[in-house]
């Protein structure tokens, strides 16, 4: 059975990065076709596109894998089927269980693969290709270092005009705090012309500014040529990444994220959906295995063409329902957990009482 098994890898492997490279041409085909009067208008050149491009394809091949397994290993399962290959196996007493082995073992290491490739190296690709569209297409410019603003804990909110990432520096800071009891009660603001980080102490520097006290009938203003500020939890590097994508950041940098956000009072929801989703989305290939196979070992009316329809139908009913479960967890309806795998949950009961159903 060993030899069998490395003859249905092989061809599951070979179809697979057929697969792959045909999603991936048209895709780029399909989106030079929509970028091709932003191209021409900003004058970019062709080496710049070509690179563009190149690092386009990690994102493409990422939301492509898991069809391409399910086609992959739709065909090789329909090719046996329709050579009698398949009919053999039967007949010397392979289940279809058995058969089924090496194509869910193939796609579960493919899936663990696709775990680490969207979860780090899509993003690094993906911040590469954001930065040629805001730099040299003009699209979705977005100045990472200025009108900077964000909730520093949950009483505590900063906002900077300008942030130099060379100096450490940002200019026209104000931080505003409020009352932890009665948070729409101010009780101090802080404005400064600039302020500087020192990495030796940890701690940021204002200069030349200003300290607004507030109680319930007074006011209390002092000026100030310095003053170091040591209850802000902010480093220079946690501005910057206030202002990453969420497609920009690693599994790490979302998990990171999210700790922060929930520690300053944000609602952490939508970035713990984008971290869990990455994750089942790259087991989404092994689910579509166990789907697809039991439907094309078994010759049916339609031949190859009806399986793979029904195939891809049932493909594009598990993206649905995904992006429809991820609509319900936004909402806090459910948590970022079962939004992101509930459809690989379901799918899967469902793939397991297909396999039971089908002729052994």
């Amino acid at each position: 059975m060993k030899i069998i098994d490395r003859y249905l890898v092989k061809q599951f492997l070979g179809t697979l990065l057929f697969g792959i490279l045909a999603f991936t041409l048209l895709f780029v085909v399909i989106d030079m076709m929509e970028n091709l009067d932003d191209f021409i208008d900003q004058n970019v050149p062709a080496g710049l596109i070509f690179e563009y491009y190149f690092v386009f394809m990690p994102e493409i091949i990422r939301l492509m894998t898991p069809v391409s397994i399910l086609l992959s290993a739709l065909f090789t399962s329909g090719k046996m089927s329709n050579l009698n290959e398949l009919t053999a196996l039967k007949a010397s007493g392979v289940s279809i269980y058995r058969y089924m082995v090496p194509f869910a073992i193939t796609a579960f290491f493919l899936s663990l693969g696709s775990v680490y490739f969207g979860g780090y190296t899509v993003p690094a690709a993906n911040k590469h290709k954001i930065y040629i569209e805001q730099t040299y297409m003009k699209k979705g410019i977005v100045y990472a270092g200025s009108n900077i603003y964000f909730q520093d804990s949950r009483n505590k909110i900063v906002t900077i005009s300008h942030f130099d990432t060379q100096e450490n520096q940002a200019s026209q800071v104000s931080i505003q705090t409020f009352n932890p009891d009665n948070t729409t009660k101010m009780i101090q603001r802080i404005d400064a012309v600039r302020m500087r980080y020192d990495s030796s102490t940890t701690t940021w520097t204002l200069f030349e500014g200003i300290v607004r006290s507030f109680t319930d009938s007074t006011e209390h203003a002092e000026s100030f040529p310095t003053k170091v500020v040591k209850n802000i939890n902010f480093s220079p590097m946690d501005i910057i990444k206030k202002q990453t994508k969420p497609e920009e950041m690693t599994l790490t940098e979302l998990s990171e994220y999210a700790a922060e956000q929930s520690r300053t009072g944000n609602d952490p929801t939508n970035i713990q959906i984008e971290y869990h989703s990455r994750i089942a989305y790259a087991f989404a290939g092994i689910i579509v295995v166990l789907f697809g196979i039991p439907i094309s070992a078994n010759k049916r009316k339609g031949g190859l063409a009806m399986q793979f329809g029904v195939n891809l139908l049932i493909t594009f009913i598990y993206l649905v329902f995904m992006k429809v479960s991820q609509a319900f967890g936004k909402n806090g309806v459910v948590s970022p957990f079962i939004t992101a795998w509930i459809a690989n949950f379901i799918f899967l009961i469902g793939a397991l009482i297909n396999i039971y159903r089908v002729r052994k």
